[in-house]
């Protein structure tokens, strides 16, 4: 206690910066990829200096920069405005009074430790196959972002994900075809989904509502989506409202793997 009481420091200080480098953690961890993240990192710059130039007493260079960060926050709004959408509703939807929600996180870390995940090689091979015969497919794979305000305007099910499930879905004579599925792991757990589309989200018009969906879901949350189209049979991977570029179809798996295993 000694030093703590040399450096002026307390154990409510201690606990207030944790909080702050875990709020800045999750902050970078929403806008990572994206172009806010050079955007952000200059904020964090230009506060830095603000307040080296403060402790150093260079008043007019401070007076302009404290000006700056205080006008800036209304701007910060209009510039991070989907990002802040993304983080409200990551806090909205986790719902921690819900019945059965400690259930459900147990039973999915229980899940986690067994090493069920879900078989990216067989949703890839699926897609191809859904491809080639040009039969239109929108997958979400939900993250840490509960799904559960879209998941409520389709059918809710629970099936272990396997190529045929998915085929038999898809099939254009299926009543289950139209709209989303929703992966959660390695579990279906929505079916016919009507995923919100953006008003204008800057696609080419060649693009259809299945990407202009997929687009929407992935700026709004955290979740990733396959598009299979319909006319050409290519598969689109998005994350973040952007199209994720890929060369080969290992690349691609390599890819989704990474982002479901963060």
């Amino acid at each position: 206690m000694k030093l703590f009481e040399i450096l002026d420091f307390s154990i409510i200080d201690i606990v207030d910066i944790l909080l702050v480098a875990l709020l800045l953690y999750y902050v970078y961890k929403l806008i990572r990829g994206t172009v806010a993240i050079n955007i952000f990192m200059g904020i964090v710059i230009i506060y830095l200096i603000w307040k080296i130039t403060e402790a150093l007493q260079m008043q007019l260079l401070s007076s302009i920069l404290g000006q700056f960060i205080g006008v800036g926050v209304f701007a910060l709004i209009v510039v991070f405005q989907e990002e802040i959408r993304k983080f409200l509703l990551t806090i909205g939807s986790t719902n921690i009074t819900a019945r059965n929600k400690f259930y459900k996180t147990f039973q999915s870390l229980k899940q986690n430790r067994k090493g069920v995940s879900l078989n990216v090689r067989d949703l890839i091979s699926v897609c191809k196959k859904l491809g080639s015969t040009n039969t239109g497919a929108l997958i979400v794979l939900e993250r840490s972002v509960p799904l559960d305000f879209v998941k409520q305007t389709g059918d809710k099910v629970r099936m272990e994900f396997s190529k045929p499930i998915i085929e038999s879905i898809f099939f254009k004579n299926s009543p289950l075809h139209d709209g989303a599925i929703i992966i959660q792991g390695n579990t279906i757990v929505a079916t016919r989904v009507i995923l919100p589309v953006a008003g204008e989200n800057g696609l080419s018009k060649r693009y259809g509502l299945r990407h202009r969906a997929a687009t929407s879901i992935s700026e709004k949350t955290d979740a990733a989506a396959l598009v299979v189209s319909e006319e050409t049979g290519k598969i689109s991977y998005i994350k973040n409202g952007k199209f994720v570029p890929y060369q080969t179809d290992d690349e691609l798996i390599g890819i989704i793997k990474k982002d479901l295993n963060n």
